[in-house]
């Protein structure tokens, strides 16, 4: 939706309201759910709430994030705390708030180290499996809370046996009216203009303020005392806070990898600019206060971010506003969030992850034909150990992939392609023209200390493929730089092919590079650098010229 904007910016501020109304329809019903998914009170989903909004609105870039609480970042926290055992409902609460607070230091260290690009590092396929079976422990969890059974399972098979064996025990109306509450929600997605969780909510409070829900077997949320939040650091031993700043690690990369998800997606629709170090410098801010403030934590989710640039944000007002109405609808607000059948919000929750049920994503994969199995395997980790630790096996199963690929080189061999002095693939290209006495190859991957040793184990194999090649030209051009281990290498090639008479010659070399290597082996690489690999051809036939055979 596109705004045109008078001298005085009086429509984009009109469409920023209407964008900041939307997303606190959403974000109220969402505060409920997510709070309840953590095991912490609806204020630290609000305080989480407040702060994610204005902290983001002040500092970060995107016009359309909106940064709240979670559903992974809310089931991930809480499945830390559990592990960490906590005696009391007080203990788990201060670890819940040291985990928020140490997650923000650390994405604030990672802004400033300017790290984050290491979010890449977490592969999609992953991300997809990670989405994929943490919507179905969360909404799975969700199914006892609508019919009205208590379960004492915890993980998603036991407790789809412990409803089954105890189906007798259905509360009939909690199951109506959660039944009925998902499809409304169902219904009111054809209009997305429509908050449709904060309807049913205005819906389920009516329900209850007319009607005593408990005679029907129905819960509802209970009294909600919202009040000025205290600045305070929980009251914790130093070896619980070392505990916790690791499990930290995995809650943070959580919140990159779908936060820096969600803002990249919006900014590639609007081509607009976005900075990964700037944006996690909001985030880890966002989260710091939060968890000073006895808060959830907080990231850029898609669903509320994708509302509010579908409800027509221009800017990043549209955060402030929504902030303002849903403080103003705690403040005022606080009986009636009361009132609201505990159905209800289990519903809202069913909704909110509804999407991240979609086969769509993972069935693309198989179609492609890649990183199916690494989803798969995300999937099964997650449903198999629980949240937090499946989390972990999908972020190790991420870098495996990536070492993976490291540690199996791929070197094409190149060719000059009908006298145009474009140099292509041999393998792809059959008809290319090769030159003799001469071998030109490019690794397929950056040179650095994990994949070095690797392609150039496969460049020599090439050498041996072939005994009339004097001259080998190796392109560097997916080399941005080289550390330590990859110069040593490189200079450790050039010694070896002089001492069988041969030359290394190196193409497409950056700036960099080309000063680390002259300055630390002048002698093995002066007068052996280009450009372009059709300038080392030529420097290459000149040697040869003068070479006798």
């Amino acid at each position: 939706m596109k705004y045109l904007t008078d001298p005085h910016g009086k429509q984009l501020q009109f469409a920023d309201t209407v964008a900041g109304l939307s997303v606190a329809f959403i974000l109220l019903p969402e505060a409920v759910a997510y709070a309840a998914i953590a095991h912490l009170t609806i204020q630290a989903a609000i305080t989480a709430a407040l702060v994610g909004l204005l902290c983001y609105a002040w500092l970060g870039s995107s016009h359309f994030a909106i940064v709240a609480p979670t559903s992974s970042a809310a089931a991930l926290l809480a499945a830390v705390v559990l592990s960490m055992r906590p005696v009391d409902g007080q203990i788990a609460t201060s670890l819940g708030v040291a985990l928020v607070i140490l997650t923000g230091a650390g994405l604030l260290v990672v802004a400033k180290a300017k790290l984050g690009r290491l979010s890449a590092f977490v592969s999609r396929p992953v991300l997809h499996g990670f989405s994929f079976a943490l919507a179905t422990t969360i909404i799975t969890k969700q199914l006892p809370i609508i019919l009205g059974i208590k379960v004492h399972a915890s993980d998603p098979f036991h407790i789809l046996v412990e409803l089954f064996t105890h189906a007798n025990e259905t509360a009939f109306w909690s199951a109506v009216i959660g039944c009925c509450s998902l499809a409304l929600l169902a219904v009111l997605k054809r209009w997305p203009s429509v908050p449709g969780a904060f309807v049913v909510l205005v819906i389920g409070i009516c329900l209850s303020r007319f009607v005593n829900l408990a005679d029907f077997n129905v819960a509802i949320v209970g009294p909600v005392l919202i009040k000025l939040p205290e600045l305070s650091l929980p009251q914790l031993p130093m070896e619980k806070w070392l505990q916790l700043a690791e499990l930290a690690c995995g809650l943070l990369v959580i919140i990159v990898a779908e936060s820096w998800g969600s803002i990249r997606s919006l900014s590639l629709i609007h081509g607009d600019q976005v900075e990964p170090n700037r944006e996690l410098f909001a985030l880890g801010a966002a989260n710091l206060v939060s968890g000073i403030l006895q808060g959830m934590p907080v990231g850029a989710g898609f669903s509320a971010s994708a509302a509010n640039e579908q409800a027509g944000a221009q800017s990043k007002m549209a955060g402030v506003v929504a902030a303002l109405v849903l403080l103003l609808m705690v403040v005022f607000g606080q009986v009636w969030i009361g009132l609201i059948p505990e159905p209800i919000v289990a519903a809202a929750v069913i909704n909110a992850l509804s999407h991240a049920l979609s086969l769509k994503s993972l069935v693309y994969l198989w179609r492609m034909d890649r990183d199916q199995y690494l989803a798969l395997a995300t999937i099964i980790a997650v449903l198999a150990f629980g949240v937090l630790h499946g989390m972990l096996i999908a972020v190790g199963l991420s870098l495996a992939s990536a070492i993976h690929s490291f540690s199996n080189p791929l070197v094409r061999e190149l060719a000059e392609l009908d006298h145009s002095r474009d140099y292509v693939d041999r393998a792809n290209h059959p008809q290319a023209k090769v030159e003799n006495h001469l071998l030109i190859l490019r690794p397929e991957e950056p040179l650095f200390f994990a994949s070095v040793e690797g392609i150039l184990a496969e460049v020599q194999l090439h050498l041996n493929s072939r005994n009339d090649v004097d001259i080998l030209i190796l392109s560097l051009e997916q080399s941005a730089d080289l550390d330590s281990t990859a110069v040593d290498c490189l200079i450790e090639l050039a010694d070896q092919l002089n001492h069988q008479n041969k030359v290394l010659l190196l193409a497409r070399v950056k700036d960099s590079i080309r000063r680390l290597l002259l300055k630390l082996a002048a002698k093995q690489f002066h007068g052996k650098l280009f450009w372009s690999v059709a300038d080392a051809v030529l420097d290459a036939q000149k040697i040869q010229n003068i070479r006798p055979r």
